[in-house]
Parts: structure tokens; C-alpha cells; sequence
């Protein structure tokens, strides 16, 4: 009877994993081999496949459009890597603090991690148009560049007069003491205005029209256009990398924060030797996923390329490559070269999270 239960139970449980592992079969390991076989043929959806060994391998790097796409691939993954994951950290300390309404701020920054990507890149496209609202908010700055000096200049006089007379009375203070700054502002603020009203400092006639989406202008070694994605997809994915950090820096025992300040360890100090040594795992899982999932772009991509006319030659990646070789817009499918893309792509990514775990910020540290 004992077995006849444990038997039942096994069968249960293969019963309700099966949905799961007819996916995994059919979806991923089945096509895995698939693409492995297709990889050393030369294939193209209508004829019977055919076998050529190394050769689509060798093809990859003799195409200079999989070349680019792999620059962009490894240039924008490091970046959008390394941007995200700072500012995320740097949110997370800012809505770790016990202040009113802090709920509220953390709802409004992680609401954009929600968007869809279709909506992200259709914003992305009224952004960044000739005419859109990046352009003209470069345009207003560049415009009024005179009042934004003069009000950094008083501001700065009017803060410094305030230290240094609190200083004369014997009192430390910090020139970005909060409390003298709210004074000094709107100080600064009246003064750049009666500068401006007197005629003293102007506005200058200022228009940007920075082609961000159908070019092949580069800043950095990065074409505007990937410039763009990286900008909007740095913004979506800042709130899912910091609700992780938040729950890692709740996970920190306050009294080690206690016995530090105790000690008279500084802000610097505390964070430096107490909040980023505990935060390394969830760093680790940070980076790792950031890694796996910039390397694999596609879906901005194919609507910047498609709908924002921007060329080819400015956004393809990797993934975007496979997609094109497999779909060609008026010619044959090379299923076997995008194959052997795919097995480069899945391969990269692998590598680049094994170099990251043992150079970079591994599960319990830096390796």
C-alpha cells in the first residue's frame, strides 16, 4: 500500500510538472537541437538542408554586419549594464529612508518598469524626433544657459556669504547645509530674474534638431540611434533592479548603521564598508541579469528600425541579426547562418556571466 501511495503521488506530480517540461522539451531543448543540426547546413526553409561543416561559422566573421551588430551588442550591454545597476543602488538608498509618504515615491518610480516594450518605443519615437521633446528641452537649456550660469553663480555667492558668516559665529557648517540653501535659492532665483528684467542677461536664439533616429553619427563610438535606446530602456528597467536592491537593504541589520555611527564612522564609511559588502549577492543577481538580458535586445530594435527609420547599420545586435537572417525582407532565409548566430549569441552570453562572476562581483564578493 506504502508504495502504491508513493507510486500515486509520483504520478501526480509528473501530472502537474507536465505542462512545464512539454514546454521545456519542445520549446527550448528541441529547438536547441534543431538549431545546433541547422547550424552546420546551409538551409533556407524550402529545400532539403545541407552540410557544410564550419562554414557559416567562419561566414559570421567574414560578414561586417554581424561584426557591427556584435560591437553594438557588447558596447550597449557594458553600458546600459553599468547605468542601470549605479542608479538603481543609488534610488534604493534614496527610498530606503524612514520618511512620510515614502510608499508613495516608490510607487511612482517603479511604474515605469510596467510599460510594455511596443509603448516604450513608441515613446521612445516621439522623444527623440527631429522635433520632439529631447531637442526642445535642449534647445530651452541652451537658450537660457546665461540665467542657468548667473543663478549657479549667485546661488553659490549667497551660500558661501551664509557658511562663512556661520563659521565666524562658531558654528560647523556645511556649504550644502539644506537650511541655508532654502534661503539662498529663491534669493539667487530673484536676483537672475531682475538681471534678466534689467536687460543684463538674455536669452539666446537656440534650436536643436539633433537627427537622434535616422543617422549614422556616432558620439563615443555609439550611433545616436542605439544612444536613444539606451537612454529608454536604462529608465524602464532602473525600478525592477532597484526593488531588489530595497529588499536587500531592508535584509541589513540597523544596529551595525548604530554601532558604526558609535564609532564615528561617516556616511562614506558606512556605506562603503557595511552596505555594499552585504549587498554583494543581490549585485551579483543584479549584474547577471542586467548582462543576460541587454545582451539579448531585440524588441526596441525592431520598432527604432522599422517604424523610426532608423538605419540598420546604427541599431542591429545580435539578436536583431538572427531575426534578420531567418526573415529577410525580400530575399531567401538563411536559416543556417542565423543558426550559428544564435549558438554565438547563446555562447556570448554564457561567457560574458562566467567572466563576470570570476573578474567581476561574484556571489559573495569580488573575485
Amino acid at each position: 500500500m506504502r508504495l502504491k501511495a508513493r507510486t500515486l503521488e509520483g504520478l501526480y506530480a509528473l501530472f502537474l510538472l507536465f505542462p512545464l517540461l512539454f514546454t521545456l522539451g519542445v520549446f527550448f531543448l528541441y529547438a536547441f537541437v534543431r538549431a545546433v543540426y541547422f547550424s552546420f547546413t546551409d538551409y533556407d526553409l524550402f529545400s532539403p538542408p545541407r552540410f557544410v561543416g564550419l562554414a557559416n561559422y567562419l561566414r559570421l566573421f567574414q560578414d561586417p554586419l554581424f561584426l557591427k551588430a556584435l560591437w553594438h551588442t557588447l558596447t550597449y550591454s557594458l553600458v546600459v549594464t553599468s547605468l542601470q545597476t549605479f542608479f538603481a543602488l543609488l534610488l534604493a538608498l534614496a527610498l530606503n529612508q524612514p520618511l512620510r509618504g515614502i510608499t508613495a515615491f516608490r510607487t511612482a518610480y517603479y511604474l515605469p518598469s510596467v510599460i510594455s516594450t511596443a509603448a516604450a518605443s513608441l515613446l521612445l519615437l516621439w522623444l527623440f524626433q527631429r522635433t520632439g521633446l529631447v531637442n526642445q528641452t535642449l534647445s530651452l537649456l541652451l537658450a537660457y544657459l546665461p540665467h542657468l550660469l548667473v543663478l549657479a553663480l549667485l546661488f553659490a555667492i549667497l551660500q558661501g556669504a551664509q557658511v562663512l558668516w556661520e563659521r565666524r559665529r562658531g558654528i560647523p557648517t556645511s556649504f550644502l547645509d539644506p537650511a541655508l540653501a532654502l534661503l539662498s535659492l529663491p534669493l539667487a532665483l530673484l536676483g537672475t530674474y531682475a538681471l534678466g528684467a534689467l536687460g543684463l542677461v538674455q536669452a539666446r536664439e537656440v534650436r536643436v534638431e539633433i537627427p537622434w533616429l535616422p543617422t549614422t553619427a556616432t558620439f563615443l563610438g555609439i550611433p545616436y540611434p542605439l544612444w536613444a535606446i539606451i537612454l529608454m530602456n536604462t529608465y524602464t528597467t532602473i525600478p525592477t533592479f532597484m526593488v531588489l536592491f530595497l529588499a536587500g537593504l531592508k535584509g541589513i541589520p540597523k544596529t551595525l548603521y548604530e554601532a558604526a555611527a558609535l564609532d564615528g564612522a561617516s556616511s562614506w564609511v558606512m556605506f562603503s564598508r557595511i552596505t555594499v559588502p552585504l549587498l554583494r549577492p543581490v549585485l551579483f543577481l543584479v549584474i547577471t541579469l542586467g548582462l543576460i538580458g541587454t545582451l539579448q535586445l531585440f524588441d526596441q530594435v525592431l520598432f527604432v528600425g522599422g517604424s523610426g527609420g532608423a538605419p540598420l547599420e546604427a541599431t542591429v545586435t545580435l539578436a536583431y541579426y538572427v531575426y534578420g537572417n531567418v526573415f529577410p525582407s525580400g530575399a531567401t532565409p538563411r536559416v543556417g547562418l542565423a543558426s550559428a548566430a544564435a549558438l554565438f549569441l547563446a555562447g556570448l552570453t554564457l561567457l560574458v556571466v562566467l567572466l563576470q562572476r570570476r573578474f567581476g562581483v561574484g556571489e559573495r564578493g569580488w573575485t
